[in-house]
């Protein structure tokens, strides 16, 4: 038997709760792994409280991330006793995820622990991190450095914002993170911003093209945010986009497509292939400063994950939750 947080629904809604399961209840995959940590991203917070339909079966245990050891395996590539990691391929919304303390997956979504990083470390990057680290090298590969100008940071106090900015400091990017937390603006500047702007100013509807402001973003929010940034982007300036915080429409124009040469770059982290997966992860291994990391970082119990996903929801998280799934 092992603990896990199981979502299940009946005809009105769906609910979440603490459960004890039999191994024998864990769905098909050729590794079974023994999870030490996982985490709270935003889509779990709506797969545990139901604020979204990211649930596509039932019941389901939620949890896109977790990092552990292999416990039994026919997988040629991950042998029993492999420590390992994993984000995405859709574990927590269609397939049961890292809110347990076993999972079983299939193994080709799975990659070893990144060198220099423990499982806890690994989780409080979690997906988070990692997006954010996909996010850079989609705008550097865009031909972005340093000296290219400043970096946009919308949804700041956010997982991905928190580790964008951190991450963009550390190469010596100077970064302007947007929040409509003004209260966090000492906790942004420990992270590495130069400069901080209010959410309002970028969060209503704006003209199609507006003053060149930053030469490249990264932006979690969509919506009119999304707008606005890439109407404020200097020319051959570039967006990666991979948040709907704000929404999933982007009401914006062609204008700064055409006349600025704009870039809208999308970053999908759930299906990235593995060798994509480790370059990214070798570079947060890389580049991650470990106190800032520890400062963004709060561990809590499995029993308190689901008190944890609505105060996600609520706005009242900073930085990150690694969950120990063995408390």
């Amino acid at each position: 038997m092992f603990n896990a947080i199981l979502v299940e629904k009946d005809d009105e809604a769906s609910r979440a709760r603490l459960a004890s399961l039999d191994e024998s209840q864990l769905p098909a995959g050729d590794v079974l792994v023994d999870v030490e940590y996982s985490t709270l991203n935003y889509k779990d917070g709506l797969a545990i409280t139901g604020g979204s339909p990211v649930v596509r079966h039932f019941p389901m245990v939620p949890g896109i991330d977790f990092a552990g050891t292999v416990a039994a395996s026919t997988h040629p590539d991950h042998p029993a006793g492999e420590r390992v990691v994993l984000n995405g391929w859709g574990v927590g919304e269609t397939h049961w995820g890292g809110l347990a303390q076993k999972a079983r997956v299939n193994g080709d979504w799975l990659i070893p622990l990144p060198d220099g990083l423990t499982a806890k470390q690994t989780m409080a990057v979690g997906t988070a991190g990692y997006t954010a680290m996909l996010c850079i090298l989609a705008l550097e590969r865009h031909g972005l450095t340093p000296a290219s100008g400043d970096v946009l940071v919308t949804g700041a106090n956010g997982g991905v914002g928190g580790f964008a900015i951190a991450l963009l400091a550390k190469r010596g990017y100077r970064v302007v993170a947007s929040t409509g937390r003004p209260q966090e603006s000492a906790y942004l500047t420990s992270l590495g911003a130069a400069e901080i702007v209010e959410r309002h100013t970028l969060s209503a509807p704006g003209r199609p093209l507006q003053k060149e402001r930053w030469a490249a973003a990264i932006d979690s929010v969509g919506s009119h945010t999304l707008a606005n940034v890439c109407a404020s982007l200097r020319a051959d300036g570039a967006v990666a986009a991979c948040g709907l915080a704000q929404g999933m429409d982007f009401p914006a124009s062609v204008a700064p497509f055409i006349l600025r040469g704009v870039s809208l770059l999308g970053v999908n982290s759930v299906t990235r292939p593995i060798a994509e997966r480790k370059a990214a992860w070798q570079r947060l291994a890389q580049d991650l400063d470990r106190e800032r990391l520890d400062a963004m970082t709060r561990e809590i119990a499995l029993a308190d994950a689901i008190a944890a996903a609505c105060e996600l929801l609520d706005g009242r998280v900073r930085g990150r939750l690694v969950v120990d799934v063995n408390r």
